[in-house]
């Protein structure tokens, strides 16, 4: 298991990466390719769902339903 400084320093390196537009990371010797800006994305999103749950947070969603009859 990760600790949460692992997990900050991984999503930043992983940011900085995605700023510059670059698709391979390399973190703690390891290398990881990426396919697209979206898969970067998605790497981030999980990162973040990690340090939320590690710290011990939830991650709060609203979903807001607005209908109108079209009078």
């Amino acid at each position: 298991m990760a600790t949460i400084t692992d997990l900050r320093a991984r999503r930043e390196a992983l940011a900085a990466q995605r700023a510059s537009g670059v698709a391979r990371v390399s973190y703690d010797g390891k290398t990881v390719d990426y396919r697209s800006v979206a898969e970067i994305d998605r790497a981030l999103e999980a990162l973040d769902r990690e340090i939320v749950g590690a710290e011990g947070r939830r991650i709060v969603r609203q979903l807001r339903v607005i209908t109108d009859k079209g009078l």
